[in-house]
Parts: structure tokens; C-alpha cells; sequence
């Protein structure tokens, strides 16, 4: 196998995988390839799996075929969480040449260099010998990059797979961390969202130790002193790891912006227990309010699973109603997915598929009336957006630090600039419409 030439990314899932295949991706720029685009002939093509639901699992299997497509002789790599559980299975495929799991895929590389083109090799081992941590950050078209602080779960939700596919939780070092955010300023990224498994647990691990040397608290401080960098956002956050203090520190932050995205999963204590989530709907209905109290714009989402066994009608009925009474801006409903190895998959009473379907289309009704209200809740208000860099059918969008989403015809002078503008109305496409008010706050460094 060669070990040069073209390779090509394909990235299933969360934020966190795309700072990683952005990692594996400067390794090959290292090693002399030329990425080019997945749709393209490439010598290489490397898939970052996902396995959070059954249908990640199945658009693997898509994405094998496409890459076949376009290079029938082209090298397959799959890594990634399905390839850390599921190493054989997807070994067996068809055109998959290399198989790497948890603890080898940033030496991919290396492992294609050694492959040989018979038969494919799998090299992932037992996942309570992940330890090691690598950092990443991903940086997508010049306006926020995804800078990832924490890997691995020790959390045991019965109906969760990211521990057997990621590890223990640890954490890269305070400085390292810095010093990223440093250098994606230098490349005039203007926004970071901090990424990771399970981001408040920030600090196990770090040196390599088991317990917490700095705490997330700690981390959000000495970020919001990089110099250079306008905004930072909080990606999905525990609710029982969400403190005060970091909620007191973002709403004074001129950096850290009023957008939380918090997991719920479930309206009724009977469901989280059988989840065995490490809160009560009390505690999350709390920093709802407590993030209220001192941000009144702040936008929040919340992760919903619906369907989950045992979730009877009155159980579901019970969530609905407490999302619907809840201060929240957006909804993530995903559909319960059995996952091998899990308890929860055994568990009795399981809910119809039909029945999960009928529930999640009930609560994704919910979160476009509840992105509505929070859209009309700021008509009138001035902001700063921070503007993408891509044309979508003649129109360019941006994001508010509140993380409303206007839009405005493409100009490409727009592109990763923060301008001030007045929020005007909501289009027919449920995107909200705006008045400049200055020219440009804040343009690429």
C-alpha cells in the first residue's frame, strides 16, 4: 500500500468526531497526501463511525458504497466509535480494507503503510485499555472550529454505548487546551465550541491521573483570556455538572456566549432512574432557572429520548408537559435505539416502534413552536451576528451569540464578519430577517 496520494473524510455523528477527523486529517497532510472531497477518485478513504442508533449503523454501510462508486480500488479505513464496538462485523464488508479502533485510529497512517491488501485488518483493542488522550480541534469553513477538551464516560446510562466505544473520561491538560485555542485564533477562526463526551467532567485524567486536577470551572476561566477570539460556546453539558459558578461566569463572560444545549432525556423521575441518569427533573427544572435568572435571552436545548422501555403513555405525557412548561429554546428528540451490550436492551416492556415514532413527532412539533416563541422573544433586539462562510441557494446565514439563526442575500464580504444588526422578523422559512445598524463589529483577524 502506498503512502501517498489522495485520501478523502467522511464524518458520522457528533461535534467530537469532527475535531478528530480533523486531527487524522493533518496527520495525512503530514504523511504527503492531498485530501481531496469524498465525492471525488481518492486513493484513500478514511470513515469516522458513529453507533449512538441503529440508523448511524446502517449509513455506514451507505457511505462503503459510495466510496466504492467513486474508486472501486480505493483503500478503506473505518474508525470511530462502530468500529471500536464492532470491529469484526465491519471488517467483514465489503471493500473494507482497515478497521481501527478506539486507541489506533490516530495512527492511521502507520497502520495503512503496514496493511496488506488481502484480507482486512482489524486492530482495536479491549476498551478498558484506552487510556491515552489525544487532543483535537476541527475547523470547518473559517468561522468556529470545534476544539475538543475531554474524551471517555464513566457515566453507566443503561441505554448508552459511549463508554464501551470511548473509554474512561479523561482530559487533556489546561495548557494544552490553551495553547489550541491560541492557534486557532491565529488561523482567524472568530467562534469554539468546546466538544468532548462528557465536557463538565473536564480535568479526570488529566497528567494521566484519576482525579479531577482542574475542574471545567477552571478551564472556562483561562479561556475566556485568549486573545483574539470573540466567542465560545458550551456544547452539551450534564445538568448535574452544570454549576452555578460557570452559569455566574458565562453571563459576565464577553466571551463565552448565552447559549446552553443541556441532556434531559426524560420528563419523569421513573424513566431517568430507569436510565440511570444522575438527577431528577427537579435539579434540571433548577439550572433552567438559574440560567434564566442571570441570562433572560439565554438559548438552552435540551436532548430528548423517546420511546425508551418501560415509558408508558402517562410517562411520556409527563415529559411533553414539562417541555412544554420549561423556559427552553429547542428540542433534539432522537427515538429510543436499542444498542447491543447495553441493559437497557434487555429490559422489559418494550415501547413500538410506531408508538417511539408517534412520540417523537409529537415532541419535534414542540420544538419548532418553542424555537418560535424564542425567535419572537427577540424580534426588536439588537445583536451581533456572526456570519458563515458559505452560499445556500443565494442566501448567507449567521448566528447571534443566542444562537438564533438569521439570514440575508449572499454577499460574500459577509463571510466571518460579526456585524450589528437589528432583528426584524421571522421568514416564511422560520429564519429570522434583520436590519444592519453598524458596518462591521468585528472582521477576520
Amino acid at each position: 500500500m502506498q503512502t501517498s496520494g489522495t485520501v478523502a473524510f467522511y464524518t458520522l455523528g457528533c461535534k467530537l468526531n469532527f475535531s478528530e477527523t480533523s486531527t487524522i486529517a493533518r496527520s495525512f497532510k503530514a504523511a504527503g497526501y492531498v485530501e481531496t472531497s469524498f465525492d471525488n477518485p481518492a486513493d484513500v478513504y478514511v470513515i469516522n463511525t458513529c453507533s449512538v442508533t441503529e440508523n448511524a449503523d446502517k449509513k455506514f454501510k451507505t457511505i462503503v458504497k459510495q466510496a466504492l462508486k467513486y474508486n472501486p480500488e480505493g483503500f478503506l479505513v473505518a474508525v470511530g466509535c462502530y468500529a471500536q464496538l464492532k470491529p469484526e462485523e465491519l471488517a467483514a464488508l465489503d471493500g473494507v480494507d482497515l478497521v481501527l479502533g478506539a486507541n489506533e485510529k490516530f495512527n492511521v497512517v502507520d497502520f495503512i503503510a503496514d496493511a496488506k491488501a488481502t484480507t482486512a485488518a482489524v486492530h482495536a483493542c479491549a476498551i478498558d485499555a484506552v487510556e491515552q488522550y489525544v487532543g483535537s480541534y476541527a475547523i470547518g469553513e473559517r468561522t468556529r472550529a470545534f476544539l475538543k477538551v475531554q474524551d471517555g464516560c464513566d457515566y453507566k446510562c443503561t441505554y448508552c454505548t459511549i463508554p464501551l466505544a470511548r473509554g474512561i473520561s479523561r482530559s487533556d491538560t489546561l495548557e494544552n487546551i490553551v495553547r489550541q485555542a491560541n492557534e486557532i485564533v491565529d488561523q482567524g477562526i472568530r467562534e469554539v465550541v468546546l466538544t468532548g463526551v462528557n465536557i463538565g467532567d473536564f480535568g479526570k485524567g488529566e497528567f494521566g491521573a484519576k482525579k479531577h486536577e482542574h475542574t471545567f470551572y477552571d478551564l472556562v476561566q483561562e479561556l475566556d483570556k485568549v486573545p483574539g477570539l470573540a466567542r465560545i460556546r458550551i456544547s452539551s453539558i450534564e445538568p448535574n455538572l452544570l454549576r452555578q459558578e460557570v452559569i455566574d461566569f458565562v453571563a459576565k463572560s464577553t466571551c463565552f456566549v448565552p447559549h446552553f444545549h443541556i441532556p434531559l432525556q426524560s420528563g419523569s423521575n421513573d424513566i431517568l432512574a430507569a436510565m440511570r441518569r444522575r438527577y431528577q427533573r427537579e435539579l434540571y427544572e433548577k439550572r433552567v432557572a438559574q440560567i434564566k435568572d442571570r441570562m433572560p435571552n439565554a438559548c438552552i436545548g435540551v436532548d430528548v429520548i423517546v420511546g425508551f422501555p418501560g415509558e408508558t403513555e402517562a410517562h411520556f405525557l409527563e415529559t411533553y408537559h414539562f417541555l412544554q412548561a420549561l423556559d427552553i429554546s429547542y428540542l433534539h428528540v432522537f427515538p429510543y435505539s436499542e444498542r447491543t451490550n447495553t441493559l437497557a436492551a434487555s429490559m422489559s416492556n418494550p415501547v413500538p416502534k410506531e408508538v417511539r415514532t408517534k412520540r417523537s413527532k409529537m415532541l419535534r412539533g414542540l420544538s419548532l413552536k418553542k424555537r418560535r416563541a424564542f425567535y419572537e422573544s427577540q424580534l426588536g433586539t439588537t445583536q451581533e451576528v456572526l456570519f458563515e462562510s458559505e452560499n445556500k441557494q443565494g442566501f448567507i446565514h449567521g448566528f447571534t451569540p443566542n444562537y438564533v439563526k438569521v439570514k440575508t442575500f449572499w454577499n460574500p464580504t459577509l463571510c466571518n464578519t460579526i456585524h450589528r444588526v437589528n432583528l426584524t422578523k421571522i421568514a416564511a422559512d422560520g429564519l429570522v430577517e434583520f436590519k444592519f445598524v453598524t458596518e462591521a463589529v468585528s472582521t477576520l483577524i
